[in-house]
C-alpha cells in the first residue's frame, strides 16, 4: 500500500468531503472513530462534523491515522 503525505491525504480528503455521496469513517491517534455524514466540512486543517446544535465534532489532520470512504 502507498504512503500518502500530508498534503496529498489532505487534498484527497478535501475531495471527499465535498462530494455528499460518500460517508467518510476517521481514525484518530486516540483510537476513536469519528463518523462524517454529509454535514460536514473543512476548514484549513481541521474537519468539522455539524449537528442539529451546531458543531457535533471537529478533528485535526494531525489526529487522523487513517480514513474510509463508504458510498453513501
Amino acid at each position: 500500500m502507498q504512503q500518502l503525505d500530508t498534503d496529498d491525504f489532505k487534498r484527497q480528503l478535501q475531495q471527499y468531503i465535498d462530494f455528499r455521496g460518500i460517508d467518510i469513517i476517521l481514525y484518530l491517534k486516540d483510537g476513536t472513530l469519528v463518523e462524517l455524514d454529509k454535514n460536514r466540512t473543512m476548514e484549513g486543517d481541521v474537519i468539522i462534523k455539524n449537528g442539529r446544535e451546531g458543531v457535533a465534532a471537529s478533528v485535526h489532520l494531525e489526529e487522523i491515522i487513517k480514513a474510509d470512504f463508504f458510498a453513501a
